[in-house]
Formats: structure tokens, C-alpha cells, sequence
């Protein structure tokens, strides 16, 4: 009669072990061992693929000013922009080599330029890899100016917030979100890989978006795994040491809890191993990435681990790659454009890699931010906002494409809540069901993903070929 309670609590006890022991990954407060958690859990709901792809979160902390990374070029739109933006308006004449020329040419004669210090991603983009997602943000269901200034609908909570507004894009929830919808998506992959500890990689620390119900990101540097040093090399010249503390902090227990992270440890040993040991099979890139840019040396270990992809048993994969620093109330004309440098060779150099592994289809990249910025200028600065353009990249996308709705270039006008703030016209669930349907996510299978899917009838953006 005793035994039933006690095994039911211990059961209770375990799971709410493995919960907190994923939830310690988004914190950010784990060690090493915690953070190399294998995914675990129930089997994937999707059909194992035959085929690969993967999909790389790029993003931008801080909230990247869009009016200076995509700017008007035609005369009448930069003429309302330079008189928006007076003191940090990039000059038209820095804007001719990266003037966009899509596929479909925008309404009203309206063009587009990348920043100048873009240029590499210009190439990209003439090459039919590269595109546009205009003024996209969070949404909880398709929101109208009227209906924002009336507050008769439900809006994301806490806008303007850093920290709200991070976890919102990437967990559709404000700060303290357990899972985001990369690691939701990677849920459904995890039998699709033959060991599921791979499916989601994170390159740049913790993020909410890569951890999922089952799923669990497993964090690696960009110089390689991370190693438990005493059990990968001798232990005090030792390798008897060394031996002794693997079987200590591996073996099996009769504790629930030290036989969780006894396992846990062990699944973050065997994952060293098996990932150093296709990182060294795998021949040296072609491709040369920049030096001191740490968005590129994140990416070069992307593109190194899907040129090992059949070594790790992976078929689905999701990576996140991250750049700070983009929280410019002050000094953006001094500031910025080597962010955006930064960002345009790194992904770049990606790109090429990717052409070079011969997976250039099969991987999509996407840049993402806490939100946009004001159009407005505080007089060297931007303020925080919503909506935003980013950058799409693959081969695999509609080439040479702008998606979404391009925004007037107004303060108080018909797209903006005030100060140049673009309410934004794409969803990010829109951008994700469109990325996870690419993916090879059900339509049955996408409100696992986005629970807030449903409150949108067009839920595929048209950004594939």
C-alpha cells in the first residue's frame, strides 16, 4: 500500500528533475555538463527524412536599427528618410553598389539599398540566395493600427523590453518562456538524427529559442566541443585518475537524482567524443572566414558541423548564432556600420562554405533581433521599437525576393505606432510556420511549434521556390 505513493512521487521527482535540468540551460547558470544535455523524451512526430536540412537562427542583440541595414533609394522615399533621420541618415551616394534590384519590382517605384557596408551580401543576393522580410515582428494575432490605438486586441506583453522582447521572438512568450519554437520544432526531428543530442546546436551560449519540450540544445564553442578535462586526458598525470573519476561521475546509481545526472554527464562525455572525432575527420574548408569577428568564427563551427553531418547521424538540424551590441541609443553612425560588416562577411563567408559543402538548398539562415528601432533620430541614436526588416539565405528561397509589406517611410503614419515604430504586417509565427513547413513540419504538427498559429489564416509567406 506504501509503495505506490513513494514510486509515484519518485516519478514526479525525476521529471520534475529533467524539467528544472533543461530549464537551467536557459538561465544560463548550468555548467558544461548540464548544458551538453542529450535531448530527451518521446519519439519525434515527424516521418525520418531522407534528405538533409537545417536551420540557422542569426541573431542581433540589442534591437537592430533597420532604417540604416535596409535604406530607401529612391529620390522621394530618401528624401521623407534623410528628413526622418537628419544626423545618422546614410548619404544616397554611399547606397548605389548595394541598390537591390528584385526579381518582382516593388510598387510605386519604390527602391531598396543595403547598407554600403553590406556589399558581400549584395553579392549574395544578385546570386538569388539572399532576401528581404519586411517590417516582421511579434504578433499575437494580425493587429491593425486602429485596433493598436483602441487596445482591442491582445498585443505581445511588454513591448520596447529587451529581455521581453528577446524571449517573445524567439519563444512567443515574454521573459521566463521554458521553450522556443526552434526547440519545439527540433521536438519533432529528434528520431529523424540518430543521436538526437545533435539536433539542436547552439554556437554562442544560451538561448530559449533552441529548447524544447523533449529537446534540449547542446551548447558547443566555437573552437569545438567543450570537454570534462578530467575524464578526456589523464587526472594529475594520471590516467588511473582520470578513469576512476569518469566511472564516479558516470556509472549507474540508485538515487533518482544521481542517476539523472549521472546519465546526463555521460551523454555529454560520448557527445565530446563522437563530435571532436568528426570535427577531425572532416578536410579543412576552402572558405576563408574574417578573423577577429566573433559572428564568423559562431558560423565557420556551423558550416564545420554540417560538413559533419553524416558523421553525427543528423538529418534535421536547428543552430543558433548570436552578435551583440546592436543597442545603439547613442553613437549608431560610429557604431553600426561595423556591426553591419560584421554580420555581411560573416554571413558571407557562410554562404560560400555552404556552397562549397554542396549544401547551399539545404540550408536556410535567417537574422532575427530583439525588434526594430525608431526611424527617428535622438540625435546620434535610435530608439527601441517593433517591427523590422531581416535577411533570409539559402538556396532553396525564391531568389532575388523582397516578402512582406514595404512600410511608408513616415513617423505617425499608416505603419507605425509613433516615432517611426513599424507595427509589424508579418507575424513571426507567420516567418517560423513558414521556416518549420520548409522544415518538413506537418500542417497537423505546426501548433505543437506555434501554439499562436492558428489565429492566422496565411500561413506560408511564400519564401521557397
Amino acid at each position: 500500500m506504501t509503495s505506490k505513493p513513494r514510486i509515484g512521487l519518485a516519478a514526479l521527482q525525476r521529471r520534475e528533475f529533467l524539467r528544472r535540468g533543461a530549464a537551467l540551460g536557459i538561465a544560463g547558470t548550468a555548467t558544461p555538463w548540464a548544458l551538453n544535455l542529450a535531448a530527451i523524451g518521446e519519439a519525434a512526430a515527424q516521418t525520418a527524412p531522407s534528405d538533409y536540412k537545417a536551420l540557422v537562427c542569426v541573431f542581433l542583440y540589442g534591437g537592430n536599427d533597420y532604417g540604416n541595414t535596409l535604406v530607401p533609394y529612391d529620390q522621394t522615399s530618401y528624401n521623407a528618410y534623410a528628413q526622418i533621420r537628419q544626423t545618422i541618415a546614410t548619404p544616397r551616394a554611399d547606397l548605389a553598389a548595394t541598390l537591390l534590384s528584385p526579381t518582382t519590382a516593388l510598387a510605386n517605384g519604390r527602391q531598396m539599398a543595403l547598407a554600403p557596408q553590406m556589399s558581400r551580401l549584395k553579392g549574395v543576393f544578385d546570386a538569388g540566395r539572399l532576401g528581404v522580410l519586411l517590417n516582421v515582428g511579434p504578433l499575437v494575432q494580425p493587429t491593425t493600427l486602429a485596433q493598436y490605438k483602441a487596445q482591442s486586441v491582445p498585443l505581445p506583453p511588454k513591448l520596447f523590453s529587451h529581455n521581453d522582447q528577446q524571449s517573445v521572438w524567439q519563444a512567443s512568450n515574454p521573459e521566463g518562456a521554458t521553450t522556443g519554437w526552434g526547440g519545439r520544432m527540433g521536438d519533432l526531428f529528434l528520431n529523424s538524427n540518430a543521436t538526437s543530442t545533435f539536433t539542436c546546436i547552439n554556437v554562442s551560449g544560451n538561448a530559449v529559442f533552441m529548447s524544447g519540450q523533449q529537446a534540449v540544445q547542446y551548447q558547443i564553442s566555437s573552437s569545438g566541443a567543450v570537454a570534462i578535462n578530467g575524464v578526456t586526458r589523464p587526472l594529475f598525470g594520471s590516467q588511473a585518475c582520470a578513469n576512476a573519476l569518469r566511472t564516479l561521475i558516470t556509472d549507474s546509481r540508485s538515487h533518482w537524482m544521481e542517476q539523472e545526472l549521472n546519465r546526463v554527464v555521460s551523454r555529454s562525455v560520448n557527445a565530446q567524443a563522437s563530435v571532436s572525432a568528426a570535427l577531425a575527420s572532416l578536410p579543412a574548408l576552402a572558405t576563408a572566414f574574417p578573423a577577429n569577428n566573433s559572428l564568423a568564427t559562431q558560423l565557420q563551427m556551423v558550416a564545420r558541423l554540417i560538413g559533419s553531418r553524416n558523421s553525427l547521424g543528423a538529418k534535421r538540424q536547428v543552430f543558433f548564432v548570436s552578435l551583440g551590441g546592436f543597442d545603439l541609443h547613442d553613437f549608431l553612425p560610429q557604431q553600426h556600420p561595423g556591426l553591419l560588416t560584421n554580420v555581411s562577411e560573416a554571413m558571407g563567408a557562410f554562404h560560400d562554405a555552404l556552397v562549397e559543402l554542396g549544401v547551399i538548398n539545404n540550408v536556410t539562415a535567417f537574422t532575427a533581433s530583439d525588434f526594430g528601432r525608431t526611424l527617428t533620430s535622438n540625435g546620434d541614436g535610435s530608439d527601441h521599437g517593433w517591427g523590422s526588416h531581416h535577411l533570409l539565405m539559402g538556396g532553396a528561397l525564391k531568389p532575388r525576393n523582397f516578402f512582406g509589406q514595404l512600410p511608408s517611410v513616415s513617423v505617425n503614419g499608416p505603419d507605425d505606432v509613433g516615432q517611426g515604430r513599424l507595427l509589424p504586417t508579418t507575424a513571426v509565427d507567420q516567418l517560423a510556420a513558414s521556416l518549420a513547413t520548409w522544415m518538413g513540419v506537418s500542417a497537423s504538427d505546426l501548433p505543437r511549434v506555434l501554439p499562436q498559429i492558428s489565429n492566422y489564416t496565411q500561413r506560408d509567406l511564400g519564401l521557397f521556390a
